[in-house]
């Protein structure tokens, strides 16, 4: 009998033992390629040193006698309004807190996860003229100072610190080099970036790139960085290819296409305004700052990310239209 008891009991463990191995394994798989690495934050490999990096011709190939080279600079400020949320009006409407981290905004004053396309339409913006289209990305955080202000807490999932505010933000759109641009239909959405490259397959919709004020010439994935007295920037540019049809697709990408290399859009589809956000903050040298991220994708900058909602009045879309077009440059 007590040799009966043994095994039964040595059977046991075995069985509960692989249980939990199994478990593990499956926990960092799911966890991605670099689960557990320094506890989320993230690693020396994710920064570079600006001078690092090699320099790179201008990526934007040269108008021809069909395109459209103008440009329309929207002013809308740098958030000065402390407009936060852990939203995601584009990905997921209707969630409160959903994005599990922080977005900063400017343009419409309104937008949250609750926003309809009438109550955009009737909110106050930050834009001059009256742009009350919505532009959003992840905060840009120092986890080396503790947040004091709302929303610096609130995202939880590791999105800890303070957040650096934007020493400037440029929101431009831009023509084709190909072809004149159509008008975008009133509240089309559009994403940029890939919110989970740090776990995904590829990094074929990685966007984003980080760069140095002082060096326009040299742009990287990681996190910059950058001599004393320099701000470290992120250009963030759309898609700008329609397919003439949805305002937003089953994807939230499958409507709106990035043309090829040399401007020309893919089949079925038509270049719209591409709209740039070009962000800068002032980071003080040898800080490491951490982008806002889901808890599994580790403050990757290549997780970088940014949405828009077009709210200009047909007018003045037509407006801008005419201005890349005609080839001048607008301003708001």
């Amino acid at each position: 009998m007590g040799k009966e008891r043994r095994l039964l009991t040595l059977v046991i463990c075995l069985v509960l033992g692989g249980g939990l191995i199994a478990a593990v394994l499956g926990a960092t798989r799911e966890a991605g390629p670099r689960a557990g690495v320094a506890g989320g934050r993230p690693v020396p490999s994710d920064y570079v040193d600006i001078r690092d990096v090699p320099r790179v011709p201008a990526a934007a190939p040269a108008p021809g006698a069909e395109g459209s080279p103008g440009s329309v600079v929207v002013e809308c400020g740098r958030n000065e309004q402390r407009h936060y949320n852990e939203d995601n009006l584009v990905v997921s409407p209707g969630l409160l807190g959903g994005a599990h981290h922080t977005h900063a905004y400017v343009g419409n004053l309104s937008t949250n996860a609750m926003s309809t396309d009438a109550s955009l339409d009737a909110a106050a913006t930050s834009c001059t003229g009256g742009d009350r289209s919505t532009y959003y990305w992840p905060v840009l955080r120092r986890p080396d100072r503790p947040g004091t202000h709302p929303h610096e807490g609130s995202a939880g999932h590791g999105n800890a610190g303070e957040i650096l505010p934007e020493a400037s933000v440029l929101v431009e759109f831009r023509g084709n080099p190909v072809s004149k641009v159509v008008a975008m239909p009133r509240f089309l959405r559009a994403m940029t970036g890939d919110a989970v490259a740090f776990t995904a397959d590829s990094e074929a919709d990685v966007r984003a790139r980080w760069g140095c004020s002082g060096s326009p010439d040299r742009a990287t994935t990681r996190y910059p960085r950058c001599p004393a007295g320099e701000r470290v920037t992120r250009t963030l540019v759309f898609p700008s290819c329609w397919n003439g049809l949805d305002t937003i697709g089953a994807t939230h990408r499958s409507h709106l296409r990035f043309p090829a290399a040399n401007g020309v859009c893919p089949k079925d589809t038509f270049p719209v305004p591409e709209l740039r956000v070009s962000l800068a903050y002032e980071v003080p040298p040898g800080l490491d700052v951490a982008l806002d991220s889901f808890p599994e994708q580790r403050h990757s900058p290549k997780t970088d990310h940014a949405m828009f909602v077009n709210v200009m009045t047909e007018r003045r879309m037509a407006a801008v239209v005419d201005c890349l077009n005609t080839g001048r440059d607008c301003r708001t």
